[in-house]
């Protein structure tokens, strides 16, 4: 694994964009951290490499949202509050992993079933000099 060390919200945002430009449709990205750490801002970036112009926010309580206007559809989970799999399977979670999109998942542990054998991850984590990704 690699690590990119940012020091301000755009450098997060100009490496996840350039992330993006990696991704290919049915990528699952994986993104870890602890509350606050920038899993959101990296969601942005990623968003803007995929030449999204929606605005991008937490989908804390609506578990989903899904932008459809880039070269990719993105579909970004956040699964903090889910309460269980089969919750998840009820809402019909499975189904986004092989709808073409790339689909980013935080707190994955809560769904880990359910997730496609491969994936990618890319952790974030707060530093006293800024943030590690580790990719």
């Amino acid at each position: 694994m690699a690590v990119f060390v940012s020091h301000s919200e755009e450098e997060t945002l100009a490496w996840a964009e350039n992330f993006a430009k990696t991704l290919e449709g049915g990528d699952t990205v994986l993104l870890e951290g602890e509350m606050g750490a920038g899993k959101t801002v990296l969601s942005k970036g990623i968003a803007r490499g995929l030449g999204i112009v929606s605005e991008v926010t937490s989908p804390t309580y609506a578990y989903i949202n899904s932008y459809e206007d880039g070269r990719l559809p993105l579909y970004h989970f956040d699964c903090y509050r889910v309460p269980s799999e089969s919750y998840a399977r009820a809402l019909g979670f499975e189904e986004y992993f092989s709808m073409g999109g790339v689909c980013l998942v935080e707190w994955s542990e809560n769904i880990s079933s359910l997730l496609p054998a491969d994936v990618k991850r890319v952790k974030i984590k707060k530093t006293a000099f800024g943030r590690e990704i580790e990719f």
